[in-house]
């Protein structure tokens, strides 16, 4: 499965880039990118779990950028 996320206050583009290699690491993740000039997050992920790494996507952009806010 394959969801786009609108993210909100991103501020800099390398708080993007550490936030997609986190999101990378868990386990299910197919494929992931976040755009820091679209504010979007594009997650790929197994089917079965994918409402759990979403959560866990969301934990981990917020350990990374605090004010940044992940609009589900």
């Amino acid at each position: 499965m394959r969801r786009k996320f609108k993210l909100e206050n991103l501020d800099c583009a390398n708080c993007a880039a550490k936030m997609e290699e986190a999101i990378k690491k868990i386990e299910g993740v197919k494929d992931v990118s976040v755009s820091f000039l679209m504010q979007k997050l594009t997650i790929e992920a197994d089917d079965e779990r994918f409402d759990e790494i979403v959560e866990q996507a969301v934990k981990a952009c917020a350990k990374i950028e605090p004010d940044c806010r992940v609009l589900l």
